[in-house]
């Protein structure tokens, strides 16, 4: 496979141009699209991160978006979550569609755990801009971090993370701002990031390229 068809999930929140382009400039064929059907057809999928938690399974779940996208995960296709996109994957979120925390929304429930809101009486939140990846031993085995040192910085705008009932053995990468929280996941076919790859200069550009290449193989 030289150029694999990634599908990167518009649920109409935010630009997804960027991702797109990130993409493309790895080696992939990237579109984004709010058909089920080309969920379904594509090589790999891409969940991008713009947008709560609560708007964005509401149009996931009206589109018919959510059932392809769970559907293509239990199939074994190469999944990636990107912030908001690493979330929905969990259980439940309380971000409602005001940015506030609130009552539990359900989310697609591939994994288990809850993503819930940073506090801080002295950090401001949202977290935003350059910050740490410290690698887990589970991280160290994971392929989208090939190549990717240790303490690498990264891009970050948030202002939820996932919380500590995430099961420990998904956890990639952990990262510390207000609280500790996993920063990245990855279970078989799946993989999440709370940071923005394709805002992320030469080491996000990395993890993308991994992630493509593991599509390809």
């Amino acid at each position: 496979m030289t150029s694999p068809r990634i599908a990167v999930v518009d649920y109409h929140k935010g630009n997804l141009l960027s991702v797109v382009r990130s993409l493309g400039d790895v080696g992939a064929s990237a579109r984004a699209t709010d058909k089920p059907s080309d969920i379904l057809a594509a090589d790999a999928v891409v969940v991008p991160g713009v947008g709560a938690f609560e708007d964005a399974m509401g149009y996931l779940n009206e589109s018919g978006e959510a059932e392809a996208i769970v559907e293509a995960a239990k199939n074994g296709v190469p999944f990636l979550g990107i912030c908001l996109g690493l979330h929905v994957l969990f259980e439940r979120g309380e971000e409602r569609s005001d940015g506030q925390a609130g009552e539990w929304v359900k989310g697609l429930g591939i994994l288990q755990g809850s993503v819930t809101r940073l506090k801080s009486g002295r950090l401001k939140v949202p977290h935003v801009g350059w910050d740490q990846l410290h690698l887990t031993p589970h991280g160290r085995e994971c392929a989208l971090y090939e190549g990717v040192a240790e303490g690498s910085n990264v891009y970050f705008t948030h202002s939820y993370a996932l919380a500590d009932d995430v099961e420990a053995d998904v956890v990639t990468t952990r990262s510390h701002y207000t609280r500790s929280f996993a920063s990245g996941i990855w279970a078989d076919n799946v993989y999440g990031v709370q940071f923005h790859p394709e805002k992320s200069s030469s080491t996000g550009l990395a993890i993308l390229r991994n992630f493509v290449t593991r599509v390809c193989a």
